[in-house]
């Protein structure tokens, strides 16, 4: 079965019941963070990246990239978070927002220059 696909009482439900749910634009990207209930109920978070893409014929798709977050997981993600926004902040303190008069390719320039580009696809994920 797909992933989001259950059977309830002869008929498909595509996606779980969202409780809450908060979008965040940020430039070219909107951030969607939702929270769920499994089957018995139990709270969970989705975080979701979405960003408009163009295909080469000129049409647009949105490319999402999406993570499932247990309540268990929240104190040592969100320390993990921390720990690795205050290191970007004290290491490297440039640019990351548009400021008022700044286009948003300047602004994008600026914040790109002081980053390294990563490609998540490139990355591999290892499983505890």
């Amino acid at each position: 079965m797909e992933e989001g696909l259950e059977k309830q009482e002869g008929f498909e439900k595509t996606e779980r019941e969202e409780i809450f749910s908060k979008s965040v634009r940020a430039g070219k990207r909107t951030y969607f963070f939702d929270v769920k209930a499994t089957r018995k109920n139990d709270y969970y978070l989705t975080l979701t990246e979405s960003k408009k893409r163009f295909n080469r014929d000129g049409r647009f798709f949105y490319e999402k990239h999406k993570v499932f977050l247990y309540k268990e997981d929240f104190d040592k993600f969100l320390d993990g978070l921390r720990e690795a926004i205050e290191y970007i902040k004290t290491t490297n303190p440039g640019p990351t927002r548009v400021f008022e008069g700044e286009d948003e390719e300047m602004a994008e320039a600026n914040v790109h220059s002081n980053f390294s580009n990563v490609d998540f696809d490139d990355l591999e994920t290892k499983k505890d």
